[in-house]
């Protein structure tokens, strides 16, 4: 910037006064965080959404998954979605992917067949955040389930213990 620059800036300036500087309040304090829920409260909410519905007419919805080997009769099907059979261990696929969700799922039934387990159970969950897509782990317990041959048959659990969001395994003798 040259001297004559600076000369006309000053000689344009010469008359400018600063603004005054408004006296800042101090902000109130912000009020504490309160919970929504008390504990009791909570506890109550968990208790009533592990109930089945009222109208047993709602459980009826086709989501229901279900199979059986051929030498394995109607009634054992039965007996394994009516929960007869004590579960022996469990796995929750929730969050996973496809591709981790069959590799958990190979590994638990696995792990499974060699502790000598005779019926568990796999939370595969219901799809509701899968979109349009439909239910991507529930597809995939399905498929990989008829596929392996440890498994002698199994069927959506009951409403309790998940109900199509789950199933119980009925696996084979070792």
């Amino acid at each position: 910037m040259s001297e004559d620059d600076s000369d006309l800036f000053r000689a344009a300036t010469r008359d400018v006064k600063p603004l005054p500087v408004p006296a800042v309040k101090p902000a109130a304090p912000k009020p504490r965080p309160e919970a929504r829920f008390a504990r009791a409260d909570e506890r109550e909410v968990l208790r009533e959404s592990l109930l089945p519905p009222e109208d047993e007419a709602l459980l009826a919805t086709g989501e229901e998954l279900s199979f059986r080997r051929p030498h394995v009769s109607e009634q054992v099907l039965l007996k394994l979605r009516r929960g007869h059979y004590a579960v022996d261990a469990e796995t929750d696929l929730h969050g996973l992917n496809a591709a981790q969700a069959k590799a958990m799922l190979r590994e638990f039934i696995a792990d499974a067949v060699n502790r000598h387990f005779s019926c568990v159970r796999v939370i595969h969950g219901k799809g509701r955040r899968s979109g349009p897509r439909g239910p991507v782990l529930k597809v995939v317990v399905n498929h990989w389930l008829q596929r392996a041959d440890a498994v002698l048959a199994f069927g959506s659990a009951r409403a309790v213990d998940g109900g199509s969001g789950a199933v119980y395994v009925l696996l084979k003798r070792r």
